[in-house]
């Protein structure tokens, strides 16, 4: 099998929705990302945060309740995350090498920042919801003391609502580039990256979040990458989804893709960023491949026997 540099960006079900179920699920996790290492693949990690920020976000601005505080802004609560993330895929993956006796290669988390465009339409229609449900009273209360936008989230009460902006550039790309050339696996770009805007010289935490499938694509790109590796809860797409009609893609071009995406084939939120992430990285040099497929089928992914593979023909 050709090596190859990948970047693999990790759905939620390779981390859990809350702690006890990540420090299990990472292990797991860390089976599939030892395959392709061993099989002498350059690796860089992308993963999601949702459920974890969440947990961050709430806990802080309950904290800021209690004594009168500002909350702790989300952009800070994105870079908890990735730290705490990184320490569990870090100590997943170590024991996992020692398991095997392999050659256990240096593994480290970067906290990474991502800028993001201030004038990003997003940031006039914010979508996202994030951290705890309040009732219609507290959200509009929270809304007038704090300036944040809320809406009511299915039914099930309301929610502040955040923009998520496309991502633009990985502001650490060169230190990220370093390690991995250096054989080091890289956790990086965790939640899509801390959303930050450049003022100036400085660069300012925005109250956002970045899918982490854009985080990756953009992340596989910059550092040239042969392979977008897409690991997620199914082991291929499908148009017609849950229909008698349902058919299961394996090879498919990024003009088909984008044809099926343009039908509403994918759900938004879902397997829809996925798609478009992978049409992006096979349109963005000839030869490139994006690969959409189950955690644990990741090697055979790889070997061309499973998964949804996107290229530009």
């Amino acid at each position: 099998m050709d090596k190859k540099k990948i970047v693999i960006a990790l759905g939620g079900n390779a981390l859990g929705n809350n702690l006890p179920e990540q420090m299990e699920a990472v292990k797991t996790t860390a089976k599939a990302i030892v395959d392709l290492a061993e099989d002498g693949n350059e690796i860089v990690i992308v993963h999601g945060n949702g459920p974890q920020v969440g947990v961050i976000n709430n806990a802080m601005t309950e904290f800021a309740h209690k004594d009168g505080s500002e909350p702790t802004p989300l952009s800070v609560c994105v870079a908890m995350s990735q730290a705490y993330i990184g320490y569990d895929i870090q100590n997943a993956l170590r024991e996992e090498f020692l398991n095997r006796g392999a050659k256990l290669p240096p593994v480290a988390t970067m906290v990474t920042q991502v800028r993001v465009d201030p004038e990003d339409p997003a940031f006039r229609d914010p979508s996202k919801p994030i951290g705890r449900f309040m009732s219609k009273d507290e959200a509009l209360k929270e809304a007038g003391d704090r300036g944040w936008i809320v809406r009511e989230d299915a039914g099930r009460g309301y929610r502040r609502v955040v923009a998520s902006p496309k991502p633009k550039e990985i502001i650490e790309l060169s230190a990220i580039r370093a390690m991995a050339d250096d054989g080091q696996i890289v956790i990086c770009c965790g939640g899509g990256g801390i959303p930050v805007v450049a003022e100036g010289k400085h660069l300012a935490g925005v109250p956002a979040v970045i899918d982490k499938d854009f985080a990756a694509e953009l992340l596989a790109e910059s550092l040239d990458a042969d392979m977008l590796l897409i690991l997620t809860a199914v082991e291929k797409a499908a148009v017609h989804f849950g229909k008698p009609e349902q058919r299961w893609l394996s090879e498919i071009s990024a003009e088909e893709a984008e044809r099926y995406a343009e039908e509403g084939q994918f759900a938004a939120g879902s397997m829809l960023p996925k798609v478009q992430a992978a049409i992006r990285f096979a349109r963005s040099r000839k030869g490139r491949t994006a690969v959409i497929t189950l955690l644990e089928k990741a090697r055979e992914a790889l070997q061309g026997k499973t998964g949804t593979r996107i290229c530009e023909k």
